[in-house]
This record gives structure tokens, C-alpha cells and sequence, in this order.
């Protein structure tokens, strides 16, 4: 359970509005009107500036110090007084940001009444570090609900033994949404195009180039090659006659034979996922977050699983290890008879 502090304004937190003795000096209201008038802000934007300057002002006036002379270590302070109070990191980076801003801003004015700042006082503030949230992924059984459709649909439609083969492959490999829309049905080359990543179906692999140009080949189950075979008899039903080079390439099309989108994929999920009666939202990453969790649940090798998911930092699989020990800890607690602590 995370540890981290809720991102709310306790009583004794300053109040953006409180009353009219809180209202804005001139600086931080000029530059609002220049956010609004020559870098076009949007309303909400302004209005979360707004309410950062507020914390600012007040802060600085409970410390009796003019905004020109408020230094690094005072911001320092500041933040240290409003988490202490209960703001969270990512709500806190949002204070700095604006504050910065506004000090960037603002400095150059100064400099021509001839009372420049020693420099940006929130330069090199940084928010305290948000814990790292654990990956969302699904258990096997709903994994299982997600990919075991009516056959008699799958049978008839080429658009549904593509969404099939796309996330039985998913799910298989563990790829990210851009490695699967830039499969190609196998390596191609020509003067005009050139395969990034492709299909080895006789050897049941796929070759993807992952961050950072990193390749690597990747095992695909028996489940998912059965599905791939029953997409790539129906495809010539998607492909056009003429197409692009990378179009005609391409594993995966759209309605009108182009290369799959990425976006097509999320909303193709997404609906599948809720027809089977799924509690969360699923996108594509949720099947890599699942593959990961399900093979290093079985295996315990988190060095494979580094090598499938392509992670350059085995740090990056290490959370991971955390799905897992919830797992088991759920587990533990379920079925020993000493354990105290069920629900």
C-alpha cells in the first residue's frame, strides 16, 4: 500500500481565495494577463496558475518577505511547509512550475527598474520524488475472458480474427502498441520501404526494434500463431489491390487496408474488453503489464523476462517482482489458517 500523502489542502493549508486581502500583486496578475492574451492559456490553465500564486503570496506574507526577495531557500521552505501539510508530489511540481514561470517572467522587468534578482529563486527546486505506481495488469482469468470469444463471430469476420490475432499476440509477447502496429507479414525491403519489425510465424517468433533502436526476438505461444494463421487467410479481404509499400507490408490493416492505427487498437480493446464484462478499463499495455506478471509469476526468471519485454534497466522489470508478491500474498492469506488477516 502506497505511503504516499493525499493530494488535498488540509485546514491550515493556505486558501487560494480566501478573501479580497489575498488578492494578486500587480506582477503575478500581469503575467497571467500575459499567458492569457499572448500565449493563449486556457482558462483552466489560468485558473491553476492562479491558484499556485495565491499559495505564493500568502506564504510570503505570513513569512513578511516581498517577492523580489524571496530566495531558493525560502521556496525550499515553502514546499516543505505544504507537503507537511498534505499537497503530493505531483501537485506540488505543478506549484513549482508555475512559480518558476513566473520568476522567469518577471526577472527581465526588474532588471530594467534597476533592482534585478540574484537569479530564478525556484531554480533547481524540485518536488519530492512521487512513488512509482505498481503496473496495472489483469489476472488470468480475467485474461482468459478477454481472449476466449464466441468462436461463431471470430469464424465470419475478418475484422474480429484480427482484433483476436492482434491481442492474442499481445498478450503472447508482451509488445508494446507501436512493436505490434509496425509488424510487417514478414521482412521487406525494397528501395522505398524497409521492415522495422515482422512476422517469423514458422518459427513462431516476431523480430520488433524497441526504445532505443534495441532489437530483439520474441516467442509466440501456440494459441497466438493459431490465431495469427486464421487473420492472415482472412487479411486479402482488407487488403486493397494497390496500396503503399508499407501498407502492403503491413500485418495489420484498418478498414481500408491501411496499416492498423495505434488509436484502432485502444478502441478496438477497450470494446472487446467491456463485452466481457471487464471492472477496469483495459489498453494495450495492460496485456504487457499481464504477460510480464503471469511469466514471472510462473517462472521466476526475471532476467527472461527483461530479455522479452526489452527493458534496457532490469530495475524497469523489478516492479514487476511487487505484482507478484501480491499475488502470493493474497494467496497466503486466503488459504492459510493462521494467517489473520482475511477479508
Amino acid at each position: 500500500m502506497s505511503n504516499a500523502k493525499p493530494d488535498v489542502n488540509p485546514p491550515d493549508a493556505p486558501q487560494a481565495e480566501s478573501s479580497s486581502a489575498s488578492a494578486l500583486p500587480d506582477p503575478m496578475c500581469a503575467w497571467l494577463r500575459h499567458l492569457e492574451t499572448n500565449r493563449r492559456y486556457s482558462p483552466h490553465t489560468l485558473d491553476g496558475y492562479r491558484r499556485e500564486l495565491h499559495f505564493l503570496h500568502e506564504l510570503a506574507g505570513r513569512a513578511r518577505l516581498p517577492l523580489d526577495k524571496i530566495s531558493n531557500g525560502h521556496i525550499r521552505q515553502f514546499v516543505a511547509r505544504l507537503h507537511a501539510q498534505g499537497r503530493g508530489p505531483r501537485s506540488l511540481a505543478r506549484t513549482l512550475a508555475a512559480w518558476r514561470g513566473f520568476y522567469q517572467w518577471w526577472a527581465p522587468a526588474l532588471e530594467l527598474t534597476g533592482t534585478p534578482l540574484a537569479g530564478n529563486p525556484v531554480a533547481g527546486v524540485r518536488a519530492p520524488k512521487a512513488p512509482r505506481g505498481l503496473p496495472k495488469a489483469l489476472s488470468v482469468e480475467q485474461t482468459q475472458a478477454l481472449l476466449d470469444r464466441p468462436p461463431a463471430r471470430l469464424a465470419t469476420e475478418p475484422a474480429a480474427l484480427r482484433d483476436q490475432a492482434m491481442f492474442e499476440l499481445l498478450y503472447s509477447s508482451g509488445l508494446r502498441l507501436s512493436e505490434l502496429v509496425g509488424l510487417d507479414l514478414r521482412y521487406t525491403r525494397s528501395a522505398d520501404y524497409e521492415s522495422r519489425g515482422w512476422l517469423k510465424l514458422e518459427e513462431a517468433e516476431v523480430e520488433v526494434l524497441g526504445k532505443g533502436g534495441k532489437r530483439r526476438s520474441v516467442p509466440v505461444g501456440q494459441t497466438a500463431v493459431a490465431a495469427l494463421r486464421k487473420w492472415l487467410d482472412a487479411r486479402p479481404q482488407l487488403a486493397p489491390a494497390t496500396s503503399q509499400p508499407e501498407d502492403a507490408a503491413a500485418l495489420f490493416l484498418g478498414a481500408r487496408g491501411r496499416r492498423i492505427s495505434p488509436r484502432v487498437v485502444q478502441l478496438q480493446l477497450a470494446h472487446i474488453a467491456q463485452e466481457a464484462g471487464l471492472p477496469t478499463h483495459v489498453h494495450p499495455h495492460v496485456l504487457r503489464h499481464s504477460f510480464a506478471s503471469h511469466v514471472l509469476q510462473s517462472t521466476q526468471d526475471l532476467r527472461a523476462v527483461q530479455e522479452m519485454l526489452g527493458h534496457a534497466n532490469i530495475s524497469t522489470t523489478q516492479i514487476y517482482t511487487r505484482l507478484d508478491f501480491q499475488h502470493l500474498a493474497k494467496a497466503y492469506d486466503q488459504a492459510h489458517p493462521r494467517a489473520g488477516r482475511k477479508s
